[in-house]
């Protein structure tokens, strides 16, 4: 029974339950103080000892009822119900020999016994490896091979014999058919759940930011969110080495001297780290648009790790929208951000100007300016001359174009007029992407 409850633990691990081996072990314990007898005890039971909020219970109690409902069998309604005893008689009647004559399967749909029929199937899910399945494509293969197992070649040839039975033995194959099947359907919901949604994210992590469907752009936040905790985790934490790293001989020797230089009290090197200063100025025109609100929300998320994070947002103008952003929450920031200057006509130039009037002056050597668009001013003025007053006054310029670098240069593009003055340029369309240049931002301020 603790393999069947490993299995339970496994398959709450996949609907992103957190359980810790410790927790594990909670949970064969409570499981043998409990018993099986009364399951919603045992649903409560493991409740408390495996979900630590009240979302996680309610995933729990839905697994669990999930998990325990595998071997019920509903009994088919007429006429596709599997074939009465009463059809042992007809077959003899009609000459079919009894007893050793047909397949084991085929006895037990004559004789209706669906306890049976649901013991065979579960022995042979677990024969058939059903719950290594992990993609929905498999769920024909698997539910074949339990069939296979529980003897569907034999109920076949019987089938095909012939005899006065055979519809009825035809109409209970399909039927097992369909009970199998939803056998492996909740087995995939159980234990592939994870698997199914690692890969999602995989697809929408490479996946390009102007071409999300509406109905992955919430679960695309929740993966922004996520990434930009791991990365604030990673290089926020406090890097203290008093009492480690690299031992300070000069001012080591120096404390020590009424000691005759014996060191008694070490001194180490230390190092403090700066926090990057960011200023964002991003593209906010129908083109870009997408991209720039996940940058927007990517980086806000990243408090943490960043400090003086000041965010601007341009199409034909630029406007400071660091309170906005500060104000109210990321979706509804957006909103109003795209409401005062998004979908416009680009112009660089002028935005340009704009930001050299707002912020010019506040840049220094420790400040870094990224800047997301496309470089496409619609023949407006470029002024590229002010992109090189922001590289010299400050850290460096990283420009994060959506396009591939063989369109940079092409129609409108004003790119290599830009691109002297970056210290990088590089193609930002994805969440990957943009997960790399952020990180390697990070890891070379710390």
């Amino acid at each position: 029974m603790s393999d069947v409850l490993l299995d339970f633990v496994r398959a709450a691990r996949g609907t992103g339950i957190r359980i810790s081996p410790a927790e594990s072990i909670d949970a064969v314990q409570a499981m043998n103080a409990l018993g099986w007898e009364d399951r919603a005890a045992l649903r409560d039971g493991l409740g408390l000892v495996l979900a630590k909020t009240t979302e996680e219970k309610a995933k729990l109690a839905e697994c669990f009822d999930l998990f325990f409902a595998r071997s019920d069998m509903k009994r088919p309604e007429a006429p596709e119900a599997p074939p009465v005893a009463d059809q042992q008689a007809m077959a003899g009647a009609a000459g079919e020999p009894q007893g050793g004559g047909g397949s084991a399967l085929g006895e037990m749909l004559r004789a209706a016994d669906l306890a049976e029929l649901a013991a065979r199937m579960e022995r042979a899910a677990e024969e058939a490896g059903v719950r290594n399945i992990s993609v929905f494509t498999q769920v024909n293969l698997y539910a074949r091979r339990m069939l296979e197992q529980m003897g569907l070649r034999e109920l076949e040839r019987e089938i095909a014999r012939g005899g006065p039975a055979v519809e009825q033995l035809r109409q209970g194959r399909d039927w097992l058919r369909g009970e199998a099947r939803a056998l492996v359907e909740r087995n995939l919901q159980l234990f592939a759940r994870g698997e199914t949604e690692k890969y999602r994210e995989e697809m929408l992590r490479r996946a390009r930011l102007s071409n999300l469907d509406r109905r992955d752009v919430e679960r695309m936040r929740v993966l922004v969110r996520a990434m930009a905790r791991r990365l604030a985790a990673r290089y926020a934490r406090p890097r203290r080495h008093a009492r480690r790293g690299m031992l300070d001989a000069r001012r080591t020797l120096r404390r020590n001297m009424p000691w005759g230089g014996i060191p008694f009290r070490t001194i180490w090197k230390t190092r403090r780290i700066e926090k990057p200063r960011l200023m964002v100025l991003c593209d906010v025109s129908g083109s870009v648009a997408a991209v720039a609100q996940f940058l927007l929300l990517f980086l806000w998320s990243l408090n943490e790790a960043l400090s003086g994070l000041r965010a601007f947002a341009f199409s034909n103008r630029c406007i400071e929208v660091t309170d906005v952003l500060a104000r109210l929450p990321i979706e509804q920031a957006g909103a109003e951000i795209m409401a005062q200057v998004g979908f416009g006509s680009s112009a660089y130039g002028a935005s340009l100007e704009d930001f050299d009037r707002l912020a010019m002056r506040e840049l220094n050597h420790q400040t870094t300016v990224l800047v997301l668009g496309d470089a496409r001013g619609n023949r407006t003025e470029a002024r590229a001359d002010l992109l090189r007053e922001i590289a010299d006054r400050s850290k460096q310029v990283i420009w994060l174009n959506p396009e591939h670098p063989l369109a940079w240069g092409t129609g409108d593009s004003d790119m290599p007029r830009y691109r002297p003055y970056c210290k990088l340029a590089t193609q930002c369309a994805t969440l990957d992407q943009l997960e790399r240049v952020i990180e390697d931002l990070l890891r070379a301020s710390a």
